[in-house]
């Protein structure tokens, strides 16, 4: 062995050693969160932009999301170190284990893992900008094109109906931050839309999309029996937007780059960017409350300010 691995294994020694000394002084939390920064994983994991690098990624982030979890559910005045999660993630473990195999169930998977297969209900969650498509495609046409596709095996793999979700607001790194909805529930043929509610009028935290006859999602051919077609599949509360005009629901000769607007559910915000022509026009909207948002004009109700 030479000097210089000997001199890395020692380094990593002496990292493990000081975070043993922190087991019972630091929550459990901050000592997962000090864990993966001191040791590079999240940077590492986060440059590589393979779709495995990305699983990994967000496979971190949601451990370290459940760590949070645990930690602010604590007890007023009790303190959850690593150990007591590791001990409850075990006891989980154990307890799902003891169940008999014909229990009534659910099967937990991701849609890489899901291609080939159907269920007679399928339910897709996360269906939010940054997540379904992800942060690291949005800006990458053909890894954008490859998530939409990953998003049609999703809501193809169901026989009979697809139930789509998303979150109105998640942890992320230890902060809770709004979320929009994802930008390809848009793409989708409203026949085939079942929503109890509108988005923007949601009580609960989540919001839940329906669809009837996934097997002609987007134009694709049937290949088995169709339901009868459901009456009055789109509820009344969504307003159905003229694909012939497309006319924008803000005066765009009044709004520039650095305007001040306000929108229904981020709040005020200013204009960063305009882009695109009429009727297409994409806006980036900085909003304080909610961070960096991109809209398409034609169907984000934005009020000028100024």
């Amino acid at each position: 062995m030479n000097n210089g691995t000997k001199s890395k294994i020692s380094d990593f020694i002496a990292l493990i050693k000081s975070f043993a000394t922190k087991l019972e002084t630091d929550n459990a939390y901050v000592l997962a969160s000090n864990i993966a920064s001191s040791c590079n994983l999240l940077k590492e994991l986060y440059t590589d932009k393979t779709p495995e690098g990305l699983s990994r990624f967000e496979n971190v982030q949601e451990l370290l999301n459940g760590i949070k979890e645990f930690t602010d559910n604590a007890p007023k005045d009790e303190v959850r170190f690593l150990s007591d999660f590791l001990l409850d993630v075990a006891l989980l473990t154990d307890a799902d284990s003891d169940k008999p195999e014909d229990y009534n169930k659910v099967t937990l998977m991701t849609v890489h893992a899901a291609k080939g297969l159907e269920f007679p209900f399928v339910y897709v969650v996360g269906m939010e900008e940054n997540l379904f498509p992800s942060q690291l495609s949005v800006n990458s046409r053909s890894d954008l094109e490859e998530e939409r596709r990953l998003f049609y095996v999703a809501v193809t793999r169901a026989e009979k109906k697809a139930f789509l979700s998303y979150a109105v607001s998640r942890y992320r790194w230890g902060n809770l931050t709004q979320c929009e909805p994802s930008r390809f529930l848009e793409e989708i043929d409203e026949r085939f839309i079942d929503a109890d509610e509108f988005p923007a009028k949601r009580k609960q935290n989540t919001a839940g999309i329906q669809f009837e006859n996934t097997a002609n999602f987007l134009g694709r051919p049937a290949n088995r029996t169709s339901a009868a077609p459901k009456k009055n599949l789109v509820p009344p509360n969504l307003k159905k937007i003229s694909s012939t005009t497309g006319s924008p629901a803000v005066d765009l000769e009044k709004l520039k780059e650095g305007s001040n607007v306000l929108h229904a559910r981020f709040g005020k915000g200013k204009v960063v960017k305009l882009e695109g022509m009429a009727p297409n026009v994409k806006a980036t909207v900085y909003f304080p409350s909610a961070g960096q948002k991109q809209l398409l004009l034609k169907f984000a109700k934005l009020e000028v300010l100024d």
